[in-house]
């Protein structure tokens, strides 16, 4: 199981009609319906915000709107699409500008289907990795030690503040919080004891 990495987006036109695909990576419905009002604010000339979402570890929360369009023409194609690409927590919006051809339904699944596609393929995914955040606070002569023994790991969102003394924040996979926090305390002699869940 997948899951984005940072936004994307690709657009492409059909027959006059402008389809613009995105992609956003999400953890819960509400931050779905938080982003589905934005993106109906942000493009209030479209003629359809159209979306589907799956979110959770075992992408057990979906859902869709075809917002106006025929019932099953929309919504459900570009669901089709990102339950074939086995990705979760993430929502993907195809917002449409009306060209002035009809497209009948088959055109419809064919064009929604096609941005949903196509903006996949321009997706950064990485694998579904349950992280754990974690603390850690050093003074400046550990801290050399401490930054040499983090190379070794693959951490994520990492963030330092230097002050009177020095706050490692990020995150690590879970499972190899406890081999880190052992190697940090190790190597430092006992002095920095790395702090998880903050």
């Amino acid at each position: 199981m997948d899951v984005p990495v940072s936004p994307a987006q690709a657009e492409f036109t059909v027959k006059g009609s402008r389809f613009l695909g995105e992609v956003f990576p999400i953890s819960s419905q509400a931050e779905v319906r938080e982003k589905l009002k934005s993106q109906k604010a942000k493009y209030a000339d479209a003629t359809h915000v159209v979306h589907a979402f799956i979110a959770g570890k075992q992408a057990e929360v979906m859902g869709m709107s075809d917002d106006g369009e025929p019932g099953g023409t929309a919504g459900r194609p570009v669901l089709d699409v990102l339950k074939g690409r086995g990705v979760t927590n993430i929502l993907l919006t195809v917002t449409r500008w009306f060209g002035g051809t009809l497209l009948g339904t088959g055109g419809l699944v064919h064009a929604y289907g096609d941005a949903a596609k196509l903006v996949l393929d321009a997706t950064q995914c990485e694998p579904l990795i349950e992280k754990s955040a974690f603390a850690l606070t050093c003074d400046y002569t550990t801290y050399q030690i401490v930054k040499h023994q983090a190379e070794n790991w693959t951490l994520y969102d990492v963030s330092e503040d230097f002050g009177e003394s020095i706050t490692v924040r990020g995150k690590i996979a879970a499972t190899d919080c406890e081999a880190f926090a052992k190697v940090i305390y190790e190597k430092t002699n006992g002095k920095v004891s790395v702090r998880y869940g903050e």
